[in-house]
């Protein structure tokens, strides 16, 4: 039989949170293609809206 044991002692607890890597800004690129992207949902928006009118006009 052993004489001894040996007891695992687990790691102080971190009270604050894990440090998040800083956000890049977003490059020139994605920012255009953002702008370009919404525009096209507006006008798609719009032009779905301009059907319905019509649909309605129509009855």
């Amino acid at each position: 039989m052993p004489a001894f044991t040996f007891e695992k002692i687990s790691p102080p607890v971190r009270l604050a949170p894990a440090a998040t890597p800083p956000k890049k800004p977003r490059g020139l690129i994605s920012q255009m293609i953002d702008r370009i992207s919404e525009r096209r949902a507006r006008r798609a928006l719009q032009a779905e809206r301009a059907m319905r009118r019509d649909d309605k006009s129509a009855e």
